[in-house]
């Protein structure tokens, strides 16, 4: 997401999970050691929070935030044998 009014629109949506709880607001603050799963454009993301920021800096000190999990942090979770798995990109 390149804007903020996007990403407020994707979490309007319902597009945005912290921990499997549906985020219903775009103010919501996250922590370190909090999952997040995203689904945008079809892919789902799921990210594991690092750290806070003091302020706002360039995108190269984010990226040290966060790391993107390729596997689901949220295994064990019961799942049905016949529904296929949204994509991971």
């Amino acid at each position: 997401m390149k804007h903020r009014s996007d990403a407020q629109a994707l979490v309007e949506q319902g597009g945005v999970r912290v921990n499997k709880a549906k985020v219903s607001r775009g103010s919501y603050a996250v922590k370190p050691e909090d999952i997040l799963t995203i689904a945008v454009h079809g892919c789902v993301h799921v990210v594991k929070v690092l750290g806070e920021a003091e302020r706002r800096g360039p995108p190269v000190a984010a990226r040290l935030l966060y790391v993107e999990m390729a596997a689901n942090p949220h295994e064990g979770a019961a799942q049905k044998q016949d529904a296929s798995p949204p994509p991971v990109c």
